[in-house]
């Protein structure tokens, strides 16, 4: 929770590296303190120089940029660090939303915070948190996985890892290969399992569906429409009804009954692995 609302001056701090959000597509999004930021710092370090000068362009902004990508980080790192060292501020954005979130700038980060440098976040749009905001699926606990590997093998072991995971799971991926992650999800986590997907959030063409993921992989084979632009996946987490009965049991029972009479193996089933036996007895007659 927090505590109190404040206006700060907008006016920036010598060496320190601000951590600015940016929109991850209406434009509008962006805050006053990130425009007052990117303008009054030294230097603006980020993914793409072409892609950021247009928003900055956008917005009247003319400022020196320094590319920073997942390639050159740890030799950039070094450079940032001395021009901080030296009492310049200096911006560090990603493509589209709050950086280090599935994009570079960890190893800068880190390497600032060792050598005792100021490190500040200037708060914003996150394509994560806004699809989650609106999956309808619990919030109070939820794990970020990142990006789902690209190979269909990966991706099924990386979903078979988390297919007991009872928090809300949130990923990013690419429209392209959504039918054949959705396709894996089926075979890995049910047809049942509930999914969300959230599609080009903020923007014009702004999506966001959910269903069953047999039923998603129905809706996106019947509109490719949806197989374009940037898109959030959220998954729900595991959930076991209480009053299953899982196979192990099943099994037991059925070898239980072969050999006593059905009150007596559900009595011994129930006592082993600490269900009712009323829930047992229906099953035993079965068999």
């Amino acid at each position: 929770m927090l505590s109190t609302l404040e206006h700060s001056s907008p006016q920036v701090s010598p060496s320190t590296l601000y951590i600015v959000a940016t929109p991850i597509g209406n434009l509008s999004d962006i805050s006053q303190r990130a425009l007052d930021v990117l303008a009054q710092v030294d230097i603006i370090a980020c993914e793409d120089t072409r892609h950021t000068q247009k928003l900055l362009n956008n917005f009247s902004i003319k400022n020196k940029t320094l590319s920073m990508h997942d390639h050159n980080e740890r030799q950039r790192q070094d450079y940032i660090a001395e021009l901080l060292q030296q009492g310049k501020s200096i911006a560090l954005v990603s493509d589209a939303g709050t950086p280090l979130i599935s994009d570079p700038g960890f190893h800068l980060v880190r390497h600032c915070r060792s050598l005792g440098l100021n490190v500040s976040p200037i708060p914003g749009a996150c394509a994560a948190i806004s699809a989650l905001s609106v999956a309808g699926l619990p919030t109070d606990r939820f794990t970020f996985e990142g990006f789902l590997p690209s190979k269909s093998g990966a991706r099924k072991s990386t979903l078979a890892k988390l297919a007991s995971e009872t928090r809300t799971m949130v990923f990013y991926d690419a429209p392209r290969r959504a039918l054949d992650t959705i396709a894996d999800i089926v075979e890995v986590l049910g047809d049942e399992r509930y999914v969300v997907i959230a599609r080009e959030l903020t923007k014009t063409f702004e999506t966001i569906h959910s269903d069953t993921a047999i039923n998603l992989l129905t809706w996106l084979q019947n509109d490719p429409n949806q197989l374009k632009g940037e898109m959030v996946l959220i998954i729900e987490g595991y959930y076991q009804d209480p009053t299953a009965i899982s196979s192990q049991v099943i099994e037991t029972l059925k070898l239980l009954v072969a050999e006593l009479p059905p009150k007596k193996a559900c009595a011994i089933a129930a006592k082993i692995y600490g269900v009712k036996k009323n829930a047992l007895y229906d099953i035993a007659l079965s068999f």
